[in-house]
């Protein structure tokens, strides 16, 4: 069961991409469907710990004429609602509220390399006060609305193996005129919204093999010039995935419904449930619960932010998480948490970079 939205994120930015379905990876896209009819939903929380720059730092990339920053963390809660129009046609919405908190950077009259251009980050720590970096606060709001399509092209039940691709856009519902302790307007890249139509497409492949299942996909942003004359920067979120179903039935929704009709004596002589018989099913007895183990690898590349049309030195870059996570399932309820480390933190310029990340959430079926 696919239900998106939430994976890797660049160093400024919360996620885009994930699986909130009863089974399989928790931020690579699976490539399962929902059932026709079927809705489901999932409340998602993201924090992102950065490595902060200190202020001896940034004075000291101001003293070389470059306007870096610092942020300490990034928080956001999105809920995201799916709809299957067809079994191999899913569509879903997401929307979220994002944090960014602890934004400072050099004052601008510290951007001249005047009189500290000649000084070192040692030296330059005697000087620090609240005139020499500005300590701008936290910005929140809610954010940019994504919706996500999602088309099975292929579902071969004997290989065990589907894939899809993705398609959908982002639309600039989220707010632009956040503004700090000063009262000054933050910036494109501190704001919740971005002000932009971006596009989305990508795939999405997965295998099943008994208590196994192996996920990979990709989704490609295509970032338009939004508020301020402001351009984010096209995103490219890659996932790979490999779950074990430690607790409980192994085979689709669809599969046990089918073990535990064919179980029953009344049913046991119709033809389907005579080829049913033939084989071997003792893992998909029905349990109260389940459990999965989940490892994954998430990264995304983040092209540089341009204002008009200038790219920004210190924006884009390449992160990588290595994210081991446990998901937990109930009847039409799971429940999910996933620890992601970087293990490719290469950024442009001075940045933030992060340091490590904590999803968690619950999803549903509505119905």
């Amino acid at each position: 069961m696919m239900l998106f939205l939430a994976a890797p994120a660049e160093a400024h930015h919360p996620g885009g991409g994930g699986n909130t379905g009863s089974g399989g990876p928790i931020n690579t896209i699976s490539a399962d469907t929902l059932s026709e009819g079927l809705i489901a939903a999932s409340i998602r929380y993201e924090f992102i710990r950065l490595g902060q720059l200190s202020d001896a730092d940034l004075l000291a990339a101001a003293s070389r004429g470059t306007h870096a920053h610092s942020i300490r963390s990034i928080d956001s809660v999105s809920l995201s609602v799916a709809y299957g129009i067809t079994n191999d046609l899913t569509v879903a919405v997401r929307a979220a509220g994002v944090r960014r908190s602890d934004i400072r950077e050099p004052g601008e009259d510290m951007l001249s390399g005047g009189h500290m251009g000649m000084m070192n980050a040692s030296d330059m720590s005697g000087l620090m006060s609240s005139d020499g970096v500005n300590r701008r606060g936290n910005s929140a709001g809610f954010g940019d609305v994504t919706m996500l399509g999602q088309y099975r092209f292929h579902n071969n039940a004997q290989s065990g193996t589907s894939a899809a691709v993705l398609f959908g856009f982002k639309a600039p519902t989220g707010s632009t005129d956040r503004r700090d302790a000063a009262g000054q307007l933050f910036e494109a890249e501190f704001q919740p919204g971005s002000g932009s139509w971006d596009g989305l497409f990508g795939a999405a492949f997965t295998k099943r093999s008994g208590r196994w299942s192996f996920d990979v996909s990709g989704l490609y942003y295509l970032i338009s010039t939004g508020t301020q004359n402001t351009n984010l920067g096209d995103r490219f979120l890659f996932g790979t995935a490999v779950s074990y179903r430690l607790v409980g039935a192994t085979g689709s929704a669809k599969e046990v419904e089918l073990h535990e009709y064919c179980m029953q004596p009344r049913n046991q002589l119709q033809e389907h449930c005579l080829y049913h018989a033939n084989h071997d099913h003792s893992d998909m007895m029905k349990t109260p619960y389940t459990l999965d183990l989940v490892l994954e690898l998430n990264g995304e590349w983040h092209d540089k932010q341009r204002i008009a049309g200038i790219p920004d030195p210190n924006s884009g870059g390449t992160t990588v998480y290595l994210s081991p996570g446990v998901r937990v399932g109930f009847d039409r309820f799971s429940g999910f948490v996933s620890v992601g480390v970087p293990v490719i933190n290469q950024h442009n310029g001075i940045q933030s970079k992060p340091d490590y990340r904590v999803l968690t959430g619950i999803g549903a079926r509505l119905n």
